[in-house]
């Protein structure tokens, strides 16, 4: 213990001020060798993992005093978490006061609470009904309601946007788009704003949220219907951002920009009823497509299935298309198909 602390002392005056999270995450994979690694990345989401691939792929070379740097940061981190997780703040400030410091252990302490209130209120949200949170953003400004809801899954966004105004709901997926970063006093305000309930946890830098990719993927899984009507509310406020989301978007009529290796594995995943039910609304040059990449003995189980259904409510419809298309953007996630985009090029 007393090397690995004396490493961290010296590491102190050296620590990676320009690196990323990520970048940090990448140096110590590479550190720790591609078995430990890959232990690590199984844990991780599959957009975490790839972002941190991502920045393995891209160092060459890194220096051995920023490696040392990381390391020692690596090894304040864990030492806090393990102290917190055996005997609370006091007793993890004891520990990390023996071995840093005073003003060392402090400095840590603080950005673990931080993250680890971040965690918390995130949570928090994410477990909440849609229709709950839609009530409790009914009267707060479409600002604040584009910042809380730039912290949540796309999904969940989606679902709570639903409960409000389409010209509420619009204001907030411009707001989305254009947002960048936002800095900790920002979500300071907000969470005063909202109350305890909805904390918000405080990160010590700017938190990167929002932009136009971030709209498209909401709107991923927004009813057609409603989708039109954020989207003609983004466009008259600014009719370049709307294409650019609109780019970045992906919606059930491009199906037919799917390989058939994609498709196939997409129908496999797809329930027959609901894909009947999806293709009740779909153009005809959809219809054919998936059809294309069924048996006929599927295709004729799919025409008869549709043809009992007889006339079928749009919002059914929709609900089903968003299902398919949630499953596809599942599919990508997990690297099983592959969604080509107007300026990708394979080779």
């Amino acid at each position: 213990m007393a090397t690995a602390v004396t490493k961290s002392k010296n590491a102190q005056s050296r620590e990676p001020r320009g690196l990323t999270g990520r970048q940090k995450a990448a140096v110590l994979c590479l550190t720790l060798g591609s078995e430990t690694a890959a232990k690590i990345t199984q844990r991780l989401a599959p957009d975490e993992a790839e972002a941190i691939s991502f920045e393995m792929a891209r160092l060459d070379s890194v220096p051995t005093d920023v490696v040392e740097s990381v390391l020692g940061e690596w090894l304040e981190y864990t030492l806090a978490i393990d102290s917190l997780s055996m005997g609370g703040l006091e007793y993890a400030r004891e520990v990390l006061e023996k071995a840093f410091g005073s003003q060392r252990a402090g400095s840590i302490l603080k950005r673990i609470q931080h993250q680890l209130a971040d965690t918390a209120g995130l949570q928090r949200l994410r477990r909440a009904d849609p229709q709950q949170l839609g009530g409790m953003f009914r009267h707060e400004h479409p600002q604040t309601i584009a910042l809380v809801l730039a912290h949540l899954e796309p999904q969940q966004t989606a679902a709570v946007i639903k409960e409000l105004d389409p010209a509420i709901g619009s204001e907030v997926i411009y707001r989305m788009a254009k947002m960048e970063k936002v800095s900790p006093e920002m979500l300071q305000l907000i969470e005063r704003s909202l109350g305890s309930e909805a904390d918000l946890g405080l990160q010590e830098g700017m938190s990167n949220s929002g932009g136009p990719a971030a709209a498209a993927a909401v709107l991923n899984f927004t009813p057609a219907t409603l989708e039109k009507q954020l989207l003609d509310g983004v466009a008259a406020k600014d009719a370049a951002l709307c294409e650019q989301i609109k780019n970045l978007m992906f919606v059930f009529e491009d199906l037919t920009a799917l390989d058939d290796r994609s498709l196939q594995r997409l129908l496999r995943e797809v329930d027959a009823k609901q894909l009947s039910l999806a293709l009740k609304a779909a153009s005809d040059e959809l219809r054919s497509r998936i059809m294309g990449a069924m048996s006929q003995r599927a295709v004729e189980a799919l025409k008869e299935e549709m043809d009992m259904m007889g006339p079928v409510r749009l919002r059914d419809v929709e609900v089903a298309q968003s299902a398919v298309v949630a499953q596809v953007r599942k599919l990508e996630e997990a690297g099983e198909i592959v969604l080509a985009g107007a300026s990708d090029e394979f080779i």
